[in-house]
């Protein structure tokens, strides 16, 4: 059985072996100094150590300052030790050369308080972010500027995007945020999904991608810069996957000395009026996690680990204010079991199997038709991690390995950190249930003071026109009302 498995599984541990005698093509050419952040093909190198990655996603202006203690801890007792958010711009800069970093938008308060409780960051600049966020991020004025085409190559739009880009970096280094000096930021992102949009644009997206990509390094923040779902990001940036099985679906970094990172693992899904909400399982998710991180991911993002509230005029079109409330944080900052606790205990597994990860020698193979095994092994030091993955849907499998019996549920993962013991499966979850309930709250009604968001609804426009105008364009997008009068 063996040997067959060796014959069948030959082409796909060649080539991860390969892949793998390539780490350190861009450490050997990086500086030699140990502060910062580098890669390989391996993994990152923050500060000269290598680490596996849990990372999820938590957006400042979605919830209030005064949550984001409680919504950081409760991420860190979930095992993950980087949080990812967005930049946004209409937040930032509502009205041209007008800034706002207060309150929700205190982006700076954010991030040193991430560093202050031990863990890293992850900024996606953009500034198109998308993020089912009004305008995608983009703040309304910059429509209004002379001869500008977005996110193309075009010169009114790359000056305000490299201004803004710029601005953001420079506040970020002012404040020392950045893990090359001694902060918490381990990574950037320029652009956001831009190859779904690319080809729209032929040779002007090419151009702009290389020129966004080139902007952003020039900027000497001395951490990596990314593009997600970007197979063409240019060096030394690294294109990243987003997606609910990125370990089956992503074709891989576009260099062997770049790692394999998932921005955007998605826990759940947004909700639109007039649609049901969309459910995740913890089991899939999991699944998902396990296969990524036995197929060489070193990093991994949950998108969302909290989503909150899409306060005021903030959500895009169509989508509700509650974002994300079936993510493992709900939208009230209250775990979701057992997805919480499902995916704690995978990255606890996982860690356990981290020095191999980050070490072992990989190899690939195929103990029956749907059972795989992979295995991270580093023999003169003893150690050693395997992945044992049913991917029959439907039934058990029984397995030998290594001289050990193995039962397997169906599409699940085994982990074991010694090649022998299985700490953890995908499919088994011994993590709480729990129902949100909501009651009527004594505290709430003696104790705190509600507050409403008003919409202004304006009396006078000082607009005259012989025809009716574009709502949008009319109102500037402070609004959504808008009325005529007229004489007939």
């Amino acid at each position: 059985m063996i040997n067959q498995a060796k014959r069948q599984s030959r082409r796909v541990g060649a080539v991860l072996a390969a892949a793998i005698a390539l780490l350190g093509i861009y450490v050997s050419t990086a500086a030699a100094s140990q502060h910062g952040v580098r890669y390989d093909g391996r993994s990152l190198i923050i500060n000269g150590k290598r680490k596996l990655l849990f990372s999820g996603s938590i957006h400042y202006p979605r919830s209030t300052p005064e949550m984001w203690p409680d919504l950081l801890g409760k991420a860190k007792r979930g095992g993950l030790n980087v949080i990812q958010t967005y930049i946004f711009w209409n937040g930032h800069e509502p009205l041209q050369g007008q800034y706002n970093f207060e309150g929700r938008y205190d982006v700076v308060k954010f991030v040193r308080m991430i560093g202050e409780m031990g863990m890293y960051a992850t900024i996606r600049v953009g500034p198109f972010i998308e993020a089912e966020w009004n305008h995608g991020g983009f703040p309304f004025w910059l429509r209004e500027v002379k001869n500008i085409t977005f996110r193309t190559d075009n010169a009114p739009f790359k000056y305000h995007m490299r201004k803004f880009v710029r601005m953001i970096v420079d506040m970020f280094k002012r404040e020392k945020l950045y893990a090359s000096q001694g902060g918490p930021i381990i990574m950037s992102q320029i652009e956001n999904e831009y190859a779904n949009v690319e080809r729209a644009f032929k040779d002007s997206g090419s151009r702009y991608i290389q020129w966004a990509g080139n902007m952003a390094e020039r900027l000497k923040t001395r951490v990596p810069w990314i593009m997600c779902k970007q197979i063409d990001a240019p060096d030394p940036l690294i294109n990243t996957c987003n997606g609910r099985h990125c370990a089956d679906t992503f074709l891989g970094p576009n260099k062997p000395y770049k790692p394999s990172l998932w921005t955007e693992n998605w826990t759940s899904h947004y909700t639109v009026f007039g649609e049901p909400s969309y459910y995740r399982t913890a089991e899939d998710i999991a699944y998902s996690v396990a296969r990524w991180f036995a197929r060489n991911g070193t990093h991994v993002n949950y998108y969302m680990y909290y989503g909150g509230t899409n306060f005021g005029r903030t959500t895009s079109s169509f989508s509700t204010t509650q974002y994300y409330d079936e993510a493992p944080i709900d939208e009230y900052g209250l775990e979701r079991e057992p997805k919480w606790g499902h995916l704690k205990d995978l990255h606890r597994a996982l860690k356990l199997s981290q020095k191999a990860l980050l070490w072992g020698h990989p190899s690939v193979w195929m103990l029956t038709k749907d059972v795989e095994v992979c295995i991270y092994d580093q023999p003169r030091n003893n150690v050693c991690a395997a992945f044992l993955t049913n991917n029959n849907n439907d039934n058990v499998s029984t397995v030998k390995f290594r001289g050990h019996e193995y039962h397997l549920p169906p599409y699940s993962v085994s982990i074991l950190p010694d090649c022998k013991t299985v700490v953890y499966n995908t499919m088994t979850v011994v993590a709480q249930h729990n129902a949100r309930r909501l009651v009527k709250s004594r505290l709430a009604h003696w104790n705190l003071r509600w507050e409403n968001y008003k919409e202004v609804i304006p009396t006078q426009l000082g607009y005259f026109s012989w025809k009716p105008k574009e709502l949008y364009l009319l109102t500037k997008d402070t609004t959504d009302y808008a009325w005529y009068t007229t004489k007939i």
